[in-house]
């Protein structure tokens, strides 16, 4: 997977990281603010009760 994006970017080996990097930086953003919110709207609330 990692040597088929490698070969997708253009340009020379710096550019190719900066590139890599970004779209990795891009893809926890979305992550964190768009799809783990989606999906917690989607799992059941834990029941939580304490016996003393």
């Amino acid at each position: 997977m990692f040597s088929l994006l490698w070969r997708f970017f253009p340009g020379p080996v710096w550019l190719r990281l900066i590139v890599l990097l970004v779209a990795l930086a891009a893809l926890v953003y979305a992550m964190i603010f768009y799809i783990y919110p989606w999906v917690s709207q989607l799992l059941p609330e834990p029941e939580v009760t304490i016996n003393q």
